[in-house]
């Protein structure tokens, strides 16, 4: 049901923007309709979108390509927002001499100390790891129980470390030269920042070489060898 649902959500949306009503959108429509949601695509990332999943070869896109479309923007949009996440650590400190019952009594009180620490934090071993590093290591002597509470929330970017870790669990796994190499390419500010729609961007590349590399590697055996013809026909396709 939901997904139904779902599709009849998508179908008004694509109908929308198919304003000549030709049952198909093209790459300008899909970038106009990008901005309205606050993505904004250079038009060949939406070219390049289009010839992903188009799949009859007319260069523009039909609801069928458009839902395959959405399934690859949706898994990428999560990917993004679960490492772009910032946790606030809420720490109760209190005197190792100070039992549990009374820190229970006097949760409140002055008996401890309550601070906030702002922290990146995108997973829950990085918060295991960041209390052990910073209270069980060297504040031992300070502390009966450290409660802690976090609240999530969206830095807007990621850092490198964090893209690497999100196109692995897009499915891809690049050695350090390609990785950097396509991080330069679309790190548009030159800061080690990629927002949303540069991480999407990102992926839509990667995802389209994967595509016509496959299509080379008729063994699968993870090697090609292209002539000059082919190599530009490759660039070509993968242009951005």
């Amino acid at each position: 049901m939901e997904t139904n649902v779902n599709k009849v959500v998508l179908k008004e949306w694509f109908d929308r923007v198919d304003s000549d009503k030709t049952g198909n959108i093209t790459a300008p429509q899909l970038k106009i309709a990008f901005a309205v949601g606050n993505l904004d695509f250079p038009l060949s990332i939406v070219q390049q979108m289009i010839r992903m999943y188009d799949f009859d070869k007319n260069g523009t896109m039909s609801f069928d390509e458009f839902i395959q479309l959405n399934q690859f923007l949706l898994k990428a949009q999560q990917v993004f927002a679960d490492f772009e996440s910032i946790c606030l650590l809420s720490i109760n400190m209190y005197p190792s001499t100070i039992t549990q019952d009374t820190i229970t009594q006097e949760r409140k009180g002055s008996l401890g100390a309550c601070f906030h620490v702002p922290v990146d934090i995108s997973s829950y071993d990085k918060l295991l790891c960041f209390t052990t590093t910073h209270l069980g290591s060297k504040n031992q002597h300070l502390y009966h129980q450290a409660n802690i509470t976090y609240l999530s929330g969206g830095r807007g970017f990621l850092v490198l470390d964090d893209v690497y870790e999100g196109l692995v669990k897009m499915g891809f796994s690049l050695d350090s030269p390609a990785f950097y190499t396509v991080c330069e390419s679309f790190d548009t500010k030159k800061n080690g920042r990629l927002k949303l729609d540069d991480f999407i961007s990102l992926c839509i590349f990667v995802q389209s070489a994967q595509n016509l590399f496959n299509s080379f590697d008729t063994s699968k055996q993870g090697r090609v060898t292209l002539d000059l013809n082919q190599f530009i026909y490759c660039t070509a396709n993968c242009r951005i």
